[in-house]
């Protein structure tokens, strides 16, 4: 969604990231790994808070806020940046039944939108919307969640690996995230 732009750059979004042309990118591990890693690192080394996640077949759904003096429009491009490089080497190098396609359709897209560089993995923009009220919080933590359940992947919301609904209904996950207090945003 162009056009959309984050304003208030410490403030708590909800961002969806999704791959050129919905490309089923994520139904591989190895591209799941390469997003879990560098949310990690983005954690570490550049002000991203996390605070809930999805990573479906084809997009990713975060609630993220920066830590100032980082902002998070360039904590999402630095990430989808490193994240495109990755998973074009992946591509090239790991058994991808259709790499051709995936790399022919990528350089289209780049052609397409005249961007600098051969392939476009990641759509422009960020959807970026600001979470201000706590119902609505709690609206799109639940929206993200319930996400693998609706697409019929898991029965509970819990049992989809690349969640953090695991997180906030056990205690752990695959990444370690902050957990909103559900119980007094509603």
């Amino acid at each position: 969604m162009a056009g959309y732009r984050i304003l208030h750059q410490g403030d708590l979004h909800f961002v969806t990231l999704t791959i050129t042309g919905w490309i089923d990118l994520f139904t591989r591990q190895c591209y799941r790994d390469i997003v879990i890693d560098n949310l990690r690192y983005c954690q570490a080394r550049k002000g991203l808070q996390v605070f809930a996640f999805v990573i479906m077949s084809n997009h990713i759904h975060l609630i993220v806020q920066a830590n100032a003096p980082a902002k998070l429009s360039a904590v999402l491009r630095d990430f989808k940046k490193y994240t495109a490089v990755k998973f074009l080497e992946a591509i090239r190098e790991k058994p991808e039944s259709r790499h051709e396609w995936i790399l022919s359709y990528m350089a289209l897209h780049a052609m397409r939108t005249k961007r600098s560089g051969n392939y476009q993995v990641w759509i422009n923009g960020n959807a970026p919307i600001q979470l201000v009220s706590p119902a609505f919080i709690v609206q799109k933590l639940n929206y993200i969640h319930y996400n693998p359940v609706k697409a019929g992947i898991v029965e509970k919301p819990e049992d989809y690996i690349y969640s953090s609904a695991s997180n906030y209904i056990q205690g752990k996950g695959i990444l370690n995230v902050t957990v909103l207090d559900v119980v007094h945003l509603r």
